[in-house]
């Protein structure tokens, strides 16, 4: 396919905000550099600083006018890629949605009229629809990978030292890689089959679970071993620490509104004792992990259900909402605090829009998992 700035231009000539998702777009730029990453056009998420243009963190009223680039969108930039816009996110990425306050709400491209997901929803939406081959995301509780999962696309959350991870939605797993400048690994693996939800009591959808047994097939048939496994007895013990450290990021959040506000609030609860002891959890939890599975990677489904409906998170009271995005994804945040590798590929349904099969590392590094979702998704 043609990914050029002269091609962007005139796909999104006739499209509005809803179907390219957008919401800033300059294709007059050109690349600052020569690099490996000459020639890739790609689009940065609207939490992230791009020089000379607006940044608006999903609400309008936060707009701002950045003069220096985030390091990672620099750093990419002094590789040859060229930024030609902003990809639209929630207000703060803080939700599994994409609607962002006084701006175009984007469509799902695979399902229209409902959520593309979130918090990079803008991001898959791009890449969905052919617009960019790659866009800049961040994941801080399955923000890269719920989207792609929704759109069908690949969403790849590096491993880090930070519950929030940046990374890129992409149309391939081989694309990823080299935009993170890995060589893929096939690793020598012992996989675990997770179909019951950690974080969540709720029912998965016949189609989703269908996705992972049949990723599972075929990691077995390529000859990995190939386990089933159950949920882990401290998984209680994660969410509540997750959710801990999750809101405590946006404990001083001057001037929130509505849901920003009621995430604030339950961040300001959070004692320095209790954040201290979800740090020590966070420290121990990937040896917990390979210990109580003895695996090296686990095989999810990335979502219990198809997207729903445009505005269904946000017409949730908040606590709720917090509970139904949970549901929806209830493996994903397990990888954020952990701090490991963790990836989104689409899996073929028949008579089906894909669905997300979700791979997690748990002994793997990012070169290796990414060898191993190639060969889920060539």
């Amino acid at each position: 396919m043609d990914f050029s700035i002269e091609r962007l231009r005139a796909n999104v000539q006739n499209m509005s905000p809803a179907a390219h998702g957008f919401t800033y777009l300059d294709l007059r730029r050109a690349p600052a550099r020569t690099g490996r990453l000459h020639g890739w056009v790609l689009s940065a998420k609207d939490l992230n600083d791009v020089a000379g243009m607006p940044t608006t963190l999903g609400n309008a009223k936060r707009t701002y006018y950045p003069t220096v680039s985030d390091p990672f969108i620099a750093d990419v930039e002094k590789q040859g890629a060229t930024f030609i816009g902003k990809s639209s996110t929630p207000e703060l990425g803080l939700r599994i949605d994409t609607e962002p306050v006084d701006l175009p709400h984007p469509d799902n491209p695979l399902y229209p009229g409902r959520t593309p997901g979130g918090s990079s929803g803008g991001a898959a939406v791009q890449v969905a629809r052919g617009l960019v081959r790659a866009a800049q995301a961040s994941d801080g509780g399955g923000s890269i990978r719920v989207p792609a999962a929704a759109c069908g696309v690949v969403g790849f959350k590096p491993a880090g030292s930070n519950l929030v991870a940046e990374g890129f939605i992409t149309r391939t797993v081989a694309d990823n890689a080299f935009l993170h400048g890995h060589r893929m690994i096939t690793p020598r693996a012992r996989i675990g089959l997770l179909l019951q939800p950690l974080f969540a009591a709720t029912q998965v959808q016949a189609h989703h679970l269908r996705a992972a047994r049949e990723a599972a097939d075929r990691l077995r048939a390529t000859g990995f071993e190939v386990i089933a496994i159950a949920p882990y007895p401290q998984e209680r013990a994660t969410f509540a620490h997750f959710r801990k450290i999750f809101t405590s990021r946006f404990a001083a959040l001057p001037q929130a509104e509505d849901y920003a506000a009621w995430v604030a609030q339950q961040g300001a609860t959070v004692s320095a004792c209790e954040l201290n002891a979800a740090q020590r959890h966070v420290r121990d939890l990937p040896k917990l992990l390979a210990q109580q599975w003895q695996v090296n990677a686990i095989v999810t489904p990335m979502l219990t259900a198809d997207p729903p409906l445009r505005g269904y998170f946000m017409s949730l009271p908040h606590d709720a909402n917090f509970a139904a995005q949970t549901r929806w994804s209830p493996w994903a945040s397990l990888f954020n605090m952990a701090q490991l590798p963790a990836i989104s590929v689409p899996w073929a349904i028949p008579a089906h829009p894909p669905v997300g099969v979700h791979l997690g590392g748990i002994t793997l590094s990012d070169a290796q998992l990414l060898g191993l979702a190639h060969i889920l998704h060539p």
